[in-house]
């Protein structure tokens, strides 16, 4: 009796699992492709053979451009469906507040001095250097599609893509690609032409061609087809809200209509005599420039409400498909934006807590609702964390660390995690005194970036060269701590703040400063200037002596 029960039971397994296999084969792993074939997966993209996980969480980034720290609490959406429900990280920094160094960061889970793209002009960077490097090889795209993931970019990329000789060049890594061929006016959100997976499409100045509303359109899409597939996802959205020129979708032209930029302590600073000279040689804004900065602030916070509504839309989508619960959603910018702080007008680059000190947020599977924690977190930490979430292995040259120590209920106490963070702009070692590019722009579309230029840089055009020189931000090295920041410049200034006690650095504290806290924070300048992976980890967790 037992060998008939076996054999039953045996043979009862075979059939059952010869149906499901012809199931599988009639319907299609990957479900029917889409009806429009810009849609269609990009066959040629990155070329790994996927280790398929149904398991695996989705993983979806929102990513703002230029967007400042206190500009998001204009996004209440984005502060219900994901702060709301998930983590902020109020200390999270960028090394370089400048669009593609800090992509590239974001991308490699690299500091800028090891991607080695500085800029976003070449020779200092750029997608060509990105590109010329091989960076594009191996970033956080190819090593989650390795592990299985279906991958898709929407919006932009890194400034100067596409290639001069091959504008359709899609990286490795994504299977599905929609990001600016050709056409400056893809910061203006209208009249703009997409490579949507190797086909060119044109969007014109209807309201339906608003760029954020078209990228969110291709993630929704995305999602929903992905739902059918066996693949977890990779959602890379990169809006290009609220970048110069701030171009709101229409519907949204007539909001905050009496918004003003924020008159902070350090807005049109009084007393700059204790700054480097790049500020103390600005004269107080004018009212036409005060002025012109309250315009640029109102059509930000305008260009914003596409990006909070396209959130909404990408929740609903994931609930209404069954995947929120298994999906993570990051949310942040590539960089800050000072708005009138210490006379600058409107632009970045320099190392001020407007321009460097962002927020990150978070939600997904095990994340705790509503909560804040303080940890000293940095972009160089996204790709090996969505690499740890992915079950994807991050390679050995990353410098950040995987946050997913943070993400539960008892993150990893301040004492024993991260207790500095690099700031970077130039080469290093620091080259020797001389005019830098960013006061003015050497042309109106350099290299083909797509990139329009900050206000600060157009108002330099003007200037005597003498003060062109004076008012260009020198290349510096810095640290910031979880209570400090300092800075040291090629020009031989220094700049140190308590930022606890002076959260808007007005008080230049270098000049009275303890010899040896100036010593030991320039110690861990060098050490962190010229770390490279583990190294970087190591210099960044030594405990400070001097600093409590």
């Amino acid at each position: 009796m037992k060998v008939i029960l076996r054999t039953a039971f045996i043979g009862f397994v075979f059939f059952f699992l010869m149906a499901c296999l012809i199931g599988r084969l009639a319907t299609g792993t990957h479900g029917a492709p889409p009806a429009n074939t810009s849609e269609a997966a990009n066959p040629t993209a990155g070329g790994t053979t996927a280790v398929v996980n149904k398991g695996k969480p989705n993983i979806i980034l929102v990513l703002t451009d230029d967007l400042n720290a206190d500009e998001m609490q204009y996004m209440p959406k984005m502060q219900s469906l994901i702060a709301g429900q998930g983590i902020t990280f109020p200390n999270y920094f960028v090394p370089e507040s400048l669009c593609c160094p800090s992509r590239a960061s974001t991308l490699r889970g690299q500091y800028p001095h090891n991607t080695q793209v500085l800029s976003n002009d070449p020779p200092l960077g750029g997608f060509q250097k990105f590109y010329d490097l091989g960076e594009d090889k191996s970033d956080v795209a190819v090593w989650l599609q390795a592990a299985g993931y279906h991958t898709m970019l929407a919006g932009k990329y890194l400034n100067g893509y596409p290639l001069k000789d091959n504008h359709m060049y899609i990286p490795p890594g994504w299977n599905e690609w929609y990001s600016a061929s050709s056409g400056t006016d893809a910061y203006s959100e209208f009249n703009y032409t997409l490579n949507e997976n190797g086909k060119e499409v044109h969007y014109g100045d209807q309201p339906e061609d608003y760029g954020t509303d078209v990228y969110v359109g291709k993630a929704v899409n995305f999602i929903q087809r992905s739902d059918k597939a066996s693949q977890p996802f990779f959602v890379y959205l990169a809006v290009y809200a609220p970048h110069a020129p701030y171009t709101p979708a229409p519907r949204h032209a007539d909001l905050f209509p009496d918004a003003k930029a924020p008159q902070t302590p350090n807005y049109n600073e009084a007393d700059v005599s204790d700054k480097p000279g790049y500020i103390s040689n600005r004269p107080l804004l004018t009212q036409k420039q005060k002025d012109n900065i309250d315009t640029a602030y109102r059509k930000r916070l305008q260009a914003l409400q596409a990006v909070d509504e396209g959130i909404e839309k990408i929740v609903n989508t994931l609930q209404a498909d069954g995947q929120l619960d298994n999906t993570y959603i990051f949310f942040t910018s590539d960089n800050g934006y000072h708005l009138g702080n210490h006379r600058q007008i409107l632009g970045k680059i320099a190392p001020y807590e407007e321009e460097l000190h962002l927020r990150l947020m978070v939600r997904g599977p095990g994340v705790p609702t509503g909560k804040t924690v303080d940890n000293l977190v940095g972009n160089v930490d996204l790709a090996p964390t969505w690499a740890a979430l992915g079950g994807a292995k991050a390679p050995d040259f990353v410098d950040g660390r995987s946050l997913v120590p943070l993400l539960g209920d008892n993150p990893t106490p301040l004492t024993q995690w991260r207790q500095a963070f690099s700031l970077e702009w130039g080469s290093n070692p620091l080259p020797a005194l001389e005019s830098n590019a960013t006061a003015e722009p050497t042309s109106e579309d350099p290299n083909g970036e797509l990139e329009p230029h900050d206000q600060d840089q157009l108002d330099a055009k003007s200037l005597p060269s003498t003060l062109k020189k004076e008012l260009a931000i020198p290349f510096f090295r810095g640290v910031r701590t979880q209570t400090m920041s300092y800075v040291e410049y090629q020009t031989g200034e220094v700049e140190l703040y308590d930022i606890q006690k002076d959260p808007y650095q007005l008080n230049n504290l270098a000049a009275g400063a303890d010899p040896s806290l100036l010593a030991e924070l320039s110690a861990r300048i060098k050490e962190l200037a010229g770390c490279k992976a583990d190294t970087c980890r190591t210099a960044e967790d030594a405990v400070f002596k001097l600093i409590k």
